[in-house]
């Protein structure tokens, strides 16, 4: 066994293999760029080394850095996490010249099936099931346009070295087609440093399901069942979980058979994933193969039982797998949700910065498992991609897992940062979500206009304004008891209060009991009861005897109180000074509606229009790069443009000014 690995990558994925590496008594090595000196997988390591500046294609990209790394530590094998170099042939075969270890498959597996085209073919000669399309390259839009006509739309146009969702693109019609292959050759340039592009049939409400295999260097492959990703945003993987609630039996068998014929067909080597589309019969179809860990794996793991970076390592240290197909069990259901650094009520962008806050769910052996790469105070960074920590749990039974997400979402914390938190919470609350009854089409169709703080409308508001007049009653409570009053001119505070809450006035009775309060409300009684204490930001307890976790926080005369992913500000105040609050003229926020402004923080690399040209509604305005995603901004309205504000090459904040309109 290796005494020494080298961890080639950052983050969530650095960490969770350097907590394998301990468990099995070896030293890790962690890499680092210059912007990651302090990070979390660096202090976590048992040594570390810079390898550059903190543009991954000078760090993290960098193989000659890296090996460098290795020699100056004596690293005798490679862990490459995902992403960055975790499928470059080059990088294998070269850590394997240099007599270091590569734990993942050898440099002829990387090759087969790294190159999405050259894949496709080897899967039909496997006798997988395959998608009908174009397999050669693409060379022009013209010639997309044309190959979509014959394969009929919808296609989608992939980059032959893509992965992650970027490189892809769906087209409707001709001029989706035209740009969307221009749009994917150059993210694809950009992402991987290959602008080739290829053309196959969309599957129309097509499931995103994988199958997870793992080969040793004995020709032994088994295949550890499914994962459904078909919870989707652009492409993205937002919900994962194992197994599928679509998959019978004799599919799923069908599917685990084809991945491990693929697998054997290029001798595979370590832990990969095999990934189809599943059309509403349950006919699948061949994606590509994932030579790497997955993001997702933790799933596999809470339904298996077992270790997948373990096994790697084994593997890649000659051993042999410890069982056989018949071995691997499936017990119970596992959900992962991605938690990412993005602003979800604003359509997604990036959000950068420092996590003031951060304090994850406690984690419970089995049960609750929280992936990260970050702690309080860490910098969220615009070099690298946006996810803050993936939480994943485990249940008897898929309702058992949902129920304990929800529960296990409403105690994340995370302040001075944006994310995705609401989001998340209003996915695993939905109908379709909890019926299964879904496909990579999902989000797209239940939220056509974007996220938006409408569809979290609470069930019980009563609840939200509950907690916040109980909090302010806490605080009232402590003040009232500070020595030193003058006798006789002590504080009365009376029961009534008022809850001013998203419009809407609650007349509540409060009294505070041991544990707790009592509520009256509209002729009813309530009973909160907990033993949350001022300053606490999570509050836990019962609502009328229903166990409940929420997040309570004071700020100024504000009480924010969140829940299932709703956030409300509350204002608690008698009902004398609510009267008062009443006659108080509002103030109109300015009028922006003649601006373009940045939604996030990032580098502006092309304004598309000058001053006096005239703009449809639609067309393309400006475009931000920010953690390795190009957004492109479009004008909502027909507009002229009066004045460009901000030059290509420069790097904007939140809300700059990018162009005004007339």
């Amino acid at each position: 066994m290796f005494q020494k690995i080298l961890i080639a990558n950052r983050g969530e994925i650095a960490c969770r293999v350097i907590r394998t590496a301990r468990a099995m008594g070896i030293r890790t090595v962690a890499v680092y760029s210059e912007a990651d000196k302090d990070a979390r997988h660096v202090d976590l390591a048992d040594e570390a080394a810079c390898i550059g500046p903190p543009p991954s294609r000078e760090s993290y990209l960098d193989i000659d850095r890296i090996l460098a790394a290795c020699r100056e530590t004596g690293a005798q094998a490679v862990h490459p996490g995902y992403g960055f170099l975790s499928e470059n042939e080059e990088f294998a075969r070269r850590l394997e010249d240099a007599g270091i270890v590569f734990i993942g498959p050898k440099p002829h597996s990387i090759a087969a099936m790294g190159d999405k085209i050259a894949s496709k073919k080897l899967a039909k000669e496997a006798r997988v099931s395959t998608i009908p399309g174009f397999d050669d390259p693409i060379e022009s839009a013209a010639q997309a346009v044309q190959v979509a006509r014959q394969v009929g739309y919808p296609v989608m146009i992939k980059a032959s070295a893509g992965g992650g969702g970027r490189g892809l693109r769906v087209a409707r019609d001709d001029g989706e087609a035209a740009e969307g292959f221009d749009s994917c050759r150059t993210e694809a340039k950009a992402a991987f440093g290959d602008d080739r592009v290829f053309i196959e049939k969309f599957v129309e409400e097509p499931r995103h399901v994988e199958i997870q295999v793992l080969g040793d260097s004995f020709g032994n492959v088994v295949h550890l069942w499914e994962r459904e990703c078909s919870i989707q945003r652009r492409h993205q993987k937002v919900i994962e979980e194992a197994p599928s609630p679509f998959l019978d039996e004799e599919t799923r068998r069908a599917m685990g058979e084809q991945a491990v014929a693929l697998a054997r067909a290029v001798r595979y080597e370590s832990a990969g994933t095999v990934e189809f589309v599943v059309g509403k019969d349950r006919s699948f179809y061949f994606l590509e193969m994932n030579t790497r860990l997955q993001v997702e794996h933790p799933v596999t793991e809470l339904i298996t039982g077992l270790d997948l970076v373990e096994l790697m390592i084994r593997v890649a240290a000659g051993e042999r797998l410890p069982f056989k197909q018949a071995d691997v069990a499936r017990d119970g259901w596992a959900i992962e949700c991605r938690i990412n650094a993005e602003d979800p009520f604003r359509n997604f962008l990036p959000s950068t910065g420092r996590l003031v806050r951060f304090i994850p769910p406690e984690e419970q052996p089995g049960a609750v498992r929280v992936d990260t790469g970050v702690f309080e105070g860490d910098e969220i960074s615009i070099y690298y991609d946006s996810m803050i920590a993936k939480l994943i749990v485990h249940g008897a039974d898929r309702a058992g897992a949902i129920a304990r997400m929800q529960a296990a979402l409403n105690s994340f914390v995370i302040r001075g940062i944006s994310s995705n938190l609401a989001f998340q919470a209003a996915l695993t609350r939905h109908p379709r979500f909890a019926s299964g009854r879904f496909h990579t089409g999902f989000i797209a169709e239940e939220f056509p206009k974007g996220f938006s703080p409408a569809a979290l409308e609470h069930e019980n508001p009563l609840l939200l304004a509950a907690a916040a007049a109980y909090a302010r009653r806490r605080y009232i409570h402590r003040a009232v008891r500070t020595t030193g009053q003058m006798k006789g001119h002590e504080r009365r505070v009376d029961p009534a209060w008022v809850v001013l809450m998203q419009g809407r006035r609650y007349h509540l009775d409060v009294h505070l009991v041991p544990g707790g309060c009592d509520i009256r409300h509209d002729g009813r009684d309530y009973a909160l009861r907990t033993d949350w204490r001022l300053g606490d930001l999570l509050l836990r307890g019962t609502w009328d005897g229903v166990p409940i976790c929420m997040q309570v926080e004071r700020m100024g005369l504000k009480y924010r109180v969140y829940h299932w992913g709703t956030q409300v500000d509350a204002i608690v105040m008698t009902g004398r000074a609510a009267e008062l609050l009443a006659l108080m003229p509002d103030k109109p926020p300015p009028d922006l509606s003649k601006f373009l402004l940045s939604p996030m923080p990032g580098l502006l690399t092309q304004v598309g229009v000058r001053p006096g040209q005239e703009v449809r509604a639609g067309e393309s305005l400006a475009v931000i790069e920010a953690m390795k995603m190009q957004n492109i901004l479009r004008a909502e309205d027909d507009c002229v443009v009066a004045e460009v504000l901000a030059r290509a090459g420069d790097s904007l904040a939140v809300d700059q000014p990018i162009v005004r309109f007339q």
